[in-house]
């Protein structure tokens, strides 16, 4: 187990757990809701995320980040929570062994090609996948409240 296993990523899970928070509180019902403009609907924005997080995943693997994947059947992700649950906790396992199966030296010292100079150590790669998260949880909470919907537990002390 690398240096980043052992004292980041049990940290780094907590901010995982609130999109399990969000997914236990949301129905296929709730999915379709789009809050108008060019806003996509709360389906579109979980699938979204999740490719996102598939991005950071290869990341992880090739160093070398890339955003081009698409998930081949969008709509099922964005019309299912049962579907975004699964695959969420799929996407989970496969960054948590991409990131275990680094070396403590590739930890310190290789470096995530994100685009023309632009890279970053993997401890920080994680880290601006963490605010990814974060970006996500920030936009699904204007969701919620247009909805009218209550929020998951540790939502407003985390997010607001």
């Amino acid at each position: 187990m690398n240096q980043l296993m052992e004292t980041y990523y049990p940290t780094f899970e907590m901010y995982q757990a609130l999109r399990q928070q969000l997914l236990e509180i949301l129905t296929d019902a709730d999915l379709p809701f789009q809050p108008g403009g060019e806003n996509l609907s709360l389906g579109a924005l979980c699938r979204e995320l999740g490719e996102v997080e598939a991005a950071y995943i290869e990341s992880f693997m090739t160093f070398r980040q890339d955003f081009s994947y698409r998930h081949p059947d969008a709509k099922a992700m964005e019309t299912s929570v049962a579907r975004l649950t699964a695959w969420f906790q799929e996407l989970d396992t496969r960054l948590k062994t991409a990131v275990a199966a680094l070396s403590d030296e590739e930890v310190d010292h290789k470096m995530i090609e994100r685009g023309p100079g632009f890279q970053l150590p993997p401890r920080i790669q994680l880290e601006v996948y963490k605010e990814a998260l974060l970006i996500f949880y920030g936009k699904v909470t204007v969701y919620l409240r247009a909805m009218e919907k209550e929020r998951p537990s540790q939502w407003d002390e985390w997010i607001g």
